[in-house]
Parts: C-alpha cells; structure tokens; sequence
C-alpha cells in the first residue's frame, strides 16, 4: 500500500508539473483571445496549445522578451478595457517564464485607472487622480471620482470598439450590402454569358468562381476598411482628445464638464456626449469656425478681460435690437434667424479656443445686459433666444461659470419666469439679475473694478494711454451722512496729475480742488461741487500745477447707506521723462 500512494503522489507530482505553463506558451492564440476582447484567467491560459515552440523559444534567445500584438488590452479580472502602451500596438511582457504572471506585472506597470483590482487588495488610483494639490481631483468627492472613473471607461470601451457613432456603422454595412447586390448582378450576368455562348457550364462555373472570389475580397476589404475608418483613436472635442488612455491632461476637465451636467450619472452624461458629438457633426459645428459673418453682428458681442477668478468675461448686448432695422435684418426671416443662430455658436466656438482644459480654466463669465431691450412682443427675438439657450444648454455643459444679467428691466422677470421650466436647475443656478442702480455693485463681487468697463462704473477704457488693469486702484469708505477727503499729492511743479473714481451707488455731492502747499496762495477750483447720481459714469480727469500742492476730492454722503470709493492716479513730470 504505501509503494503505491508514494507511485500515486509522484504521478499527481508529475502531473502538476508538465500543466504548468511553459515559457512563451500560446503566445499568439493569447494576443488573438487579447484582440477579440476576451477575458485571460488562469483556466484559458493553461488550456491553450502551442503552436510554434521553435520559433517563440528563438524569439526568447534573441529578445529576452515576449511581445503580444494587443488591441485592446483587458482587464483579466472583469475584462474591462485598459490602458496600452504609449503606441498603443504591441505590450512588451518579460519572459520570466509565467504568461498569466507577465500580464499581471504590465497591468501594474500601466496603472490604469480603469483596471479592477482583486477584492482583499486596494484598488490603484489613475494616474489623473495623482495630481498635485491644485489639480482638478485633487477637490473631488469619492463619488465625483467613481463616478468619473466610470465615464471614461464607457468612453475607452466606445472608441475601441466603434461604438460612439452608429451611423458610420450603418453606413459601411450599407456599402458591403450594396456590393454583394452587385456581385449578385455579376453572377446573372456570367449565366447569360454562357447560355448565350454555347459554353453553358463552363461558364457558369468559372462565373460563379470569379463571383465568389470578388465577393470575399470585397467584404474583407470592406471589413478592414471599416477597421481603419472607424476606429478613431484620435478623436477630439474642442482641442481636447476623448480617448482617456492618451493621458490629455484636458480629457478628465472635458468628462467632469458632461458629468456635472447630468448631476454625476454616468450613463446619463455618456449620453449626453453622444447627443453632442452627434449634432456636432450633423450641423458641421467643427467648420463653423471657418464661415465668414462679416461684421453685421460685432457691436451685439465682444470678449473684454478676466473676473477675479482668471474667467473670461463675454459682455452680449440685447439693446442694439431696439433699432427696427437691425431687428428686421436680423430676426425678419427663417434664413436670417438661421444665420444669426449659426453666429453665435461659431462665437461661443471662438470664445471656447481661448480656454485652458489642462488648468482647470475652461469656463466663461458671461455678462447680459438688457438695456434698451426689446420688449415681450418682439415674438421672434424671444423664440431664438430660447432656441439658442436650449442648444447651448444641451451641447455646451458647464461653459458658463456664472450668466450675470444687468439692467433687468421688470417685464423680463416674467419672460424668465416662462422660460425657466425649459431649464436644468444648474444652469437656473447659476443666473444672477441686477437692477440698473446696482449693476456696478453686482459686477464687482465677480470681476475686479481695473477689469469692468466705464459704463459700467468701472475704470477700464478702450486703448488707455494712461492706465492699464495692471494699475491697482485703492478703496476708501463714506460712511452714512459723513464727508470724507482723498488727497493726491503734487509736489513738483510742473507735474501733471492724472486720477480715475467711481463711487458704488453714487448719489453723493462731488467737488475737486487743489490745494496749494503756500497758505498764501489760493486754492483752485478744479471741479465744482455737484450731485452726482447713478447713472453718470466713472470720472477721469488731470491738472497741472505751478506750484506744490495737492488734489483734494470731497465727497458727501448725505443718504442712510455708505458709500465705497475706488480711486487711482498717477504723477507725470514732463522735466523729468525729458532729462
């Protein structure tokens, strides 16, 4: 008995030992099983033959290395789609003589974020997560994370496998069902050749072979064109490239734009990808760039500066519809609302290729102001702006960090309240109404009094000899029914004096004088005294001297709520730029 369990357990050694795999084993029916997207575990692995021993242990002499054409990758576990090399064709697995331990060492090395690690282990972050402190993951929620890690697997597995646009797929099965309909005619055709002929049989025979043949070339050359075709790994979206494993450091920005959007549901923001893509290309959104508009419509649109968050600020300009004839041309017919429409897509467009995705600065302040607006029975002014909002609501998500509406008259409260069930809850979210005595202060929580233009009660002008936004303006108090002074000293003759200052609310007496050092002397009235309201716009003004001194402003505040002054001046000495 004990000669035949030690005969027993040597056979079980030996057993074990010739199912253990060999160097290089099936490598090729891998990297077949790898390409077809199937799932390699222990079981398939083992169960595989070799096919060409001879010529993968050269490979090995020679090499030191395996090399497994893949395409793509999966994960062994769940077979989810990884990431691949940087060239994205060939995995190079050292030969340590355990195909299954080769592929768990390049899962590591890659360190995908989409691979799925083994319970009991701890799941390897992507490399997109691990960025330094002021990167976009580093402020994400576990469930902004997961929720972006599932998008863009999604979106891997769609690109790889032809899936992001069904209709190049219906297309090319067209094109292959129409040439089999033409080798069908072919072969009708070779019948009545050899009926006519005589030759009956051999014909048909020889019309059926050549039939046969051009049919199989035709569809595999149809197959591996639909292969070069639609396998886009190069595909972009603004610039910015969709297929995760690149590693574009915009793809991650771009994803969580769609995410937040569809409130973080993953399947939801996918689809919503799509639909963009989808349309994109439907209205030949990628060309739009190119289509010349003239300039009918520059004076309803302009780019001017950055909010106090390093935002691009866009200032649209509803009042210039107050002329009928700029109405008339604009909204008078189908073509031309059609036309209007496409302009302003080509400049959020525009307004888009200025943006950073690697930074995190890819969204826009967008500033409205309805002064002089047109009223509700402009029908077709109101139809195109709901049309236009829904597009931009649809096909650009999270462009706008913060839609500011200023010189609101009371009738659009109404119109906004029609159109706010036609709007996601974010995008209500992020609308912010100031009336035309507070549009100065509404402006200056979001964008610094340098950057605000002066019509807006700002300091910033149009071609500034004088001051730039570089040029920081100081602030002073008036409190409520006091009077307060800013001095501006001169105390070279000869200097010109240069100021800029807006008052927040205004509404306050106003004078400027200067103030000679010499008490002899008599002060100079450079500004008589006045009230100024809210509707005046910021004051610049200069003065020369002829002896030292100072500008004296005087400012009362004679009403309940104190006022904020913001003021800056510079000192020029001609004498001293000359020498």
């Amino acid at each position: 008995m004990a000669e035949e369990e030690k005969e027993g357990d040597a056979r079980k050694t030996q057993l074990e030992v010739s199912q253990e795999p060999k160097p290089s084993e099936n490598v090729k029916e891998i990297g077949a099983a790898l390409k077809e997207g199937a799932i390699i575990d222990e079981g398939n692995v083992k169960a595989m033959k070799l096919e060409d021993e001879k010529e993968k242990k050269n490979a090995i002499e020679e090499k030191g290395a395996e090399c497994l054409p893949i395409g793509p990758p999966v994960d062994k576990n769940k077979g989810e789609i990884v990431k691949g090399d940087e060239k994205g064709d060939f995995l190079v697995l050292p030969s340590n003589g355990n195909v299954e331990e080769n592929i768990k060492e390049s899962e590591k090395s890659e360190g995908s974020s989409l691979t799925s690690s083994p319970k009991g282990e701890e799941k390897s972050e992507s490399p997109s997560l691990m960025k330094e402190e002021n990167g976009l993951h580093s402020v994400l929620r576990e469930y902004e994370k997961k929720a972006l890690k599932g998008l863009r697997s999604i979106l891997e597995e769609a690109i790889l496998s032809n899936k992001l646009f069904k209709e190049e797929v219906k297309k090319e099965e067209k094109k292959e069902l129409s040439h089999m309909e033409n080798s069908s005619d072919k072969k009708e055709e070779s019948k009545k050749v050899g009926e006519e002929g005589g030759d009956k049989d051999n014909l048909k025979e020889d019309g059926e072979s050549f039939v046969d043949k051009g049919k199989s070339k035709v569809e595999e050359e149809g197959k591996k064109a639909e292969k070069e075709v639609l396998i886009d790994k190069d595909i972009t979206l603004w610039g910015v490239s969709l297929l995760p494993s690149k590693g574009d450091k915009g793809t991650d920005e771009l994803l969580f734009k769609f995410l937040r959007a569809r409130e973080f549901k993953v399947n939801d923001a996918f689809d919503m990808l799509k639909n963009t893509l989808e349309w994109r290309k439907g209205n030949k959104i990628d060309s739009i760039i190119e289509e010349d508009f003239g300039n009918e419509y520059d004076s309803m649109s302009y780019m001017k500066g950055l909010d106090r968050e390093g935002h691009l600020v866009c200032y649209n300009i509803y009042g210039v519809f107050a002329n009928d004839d700029v109405y008339n041309k604009t909204f008078g017919t189908e073509a031309s609302r059609e036309r209007f429409l496409r302009w302003r897509l080509q400049l959020m467009e525009k307004q888009i290729q200025k943006l950073d995705f690697s930074n995190g600065m890819s969204s826009l302040l967008q500033i409205n102001d309805l002064k002089n607006t047109p009223g509700p029975s402009r029908r077709d002014l109101r139809l195109a702006t709901k049309r236009a909002v829904g597009i931009l609501q649809d096909n650009y998500p999270e462009f706008v960090a913060r839609n500011i509406f200023i010189n609101v008259p009371f009738w659009y409260y109404a119109f906004n309240a029609l159109l706010s069930p036609f709007l996601t809850q974010r995008t209500k979210s992020k609308f912010v109404f100031s009336r035309p005595s507070r549009v100065t202060e509404t402006l200056l929580k979001y964008i610094s009094i340098e950057e605000i233009p002066i019509h807006y009660g700002g300091l910033q002008r149009e071609n500034d000899p004088d001051f730039s936004t570089e040029d920081t303006a100081f602030e002073a108090t008036v409190k409520s029914g006091a009077t307060e002074t800013i001095e501006i000293p001169a105390p070279e003759v000869g200097d010109t004096l240069i100021w800029d200052l807006t008052i927040i609310g205004w509404d306050v007496n106003y004078k400027e004088e200067f103030v000679p050092n010499d008490e002899g002397s008599y002060t100079i009235i450079v500004k008589k005294g006045r009230k100024i309201n809210w509707q005046e716009e910021s004051i610049r003004n200069t003065f020369k001297n002829n002896e030292p001194g100072k500008i004296v402003i005087t400012i009362e505040n004679g009403i309940f709520r104190k006022k904020r002054v913001l003021y800056r001046y510079k000192t020029k000495n001609p004498s001293a730029s000359s020498s």
